[in-house]
């Protein structure tokens, strides 16, 4: 009788382990992907960044070639 026991006692305990063992696999496998989202997020932002800095530094650059192309312009005409 008490070897029935022992054994049915080990089977639940087999029985919750699996369960538990499942529950752990799936949490570490949306850990993983919230990681991956989150490294993805990051890079797309840092390419976005490099992006702005770049289109702001295009902008002054014809901002300072305009102006200086402009004075030279009015300087050959006025002279």
């Amino acid at each position: 009788m008490k070897m029935r026991q022992s054994i049915a006692q080990l089977e639940r305990d087999f029985a919750e382990e699996a369960v538990l063992e499942r529950r752990r696999r799936e949490q570490l496998r949306r850990q993983a992907t919230e990681r991956t989202r989150v490294r993805r997020r990051a890079k797309i932002e840092q390419g976005q960044r490099l992006r702005f800095l770049l289109l702001i530094g295009s902008i002054a650059l014809t901002v300072v070639v305009v102006t200086v192309v402009m004075f030279q312009t009015l300087a050959w005409l006025m002279g």
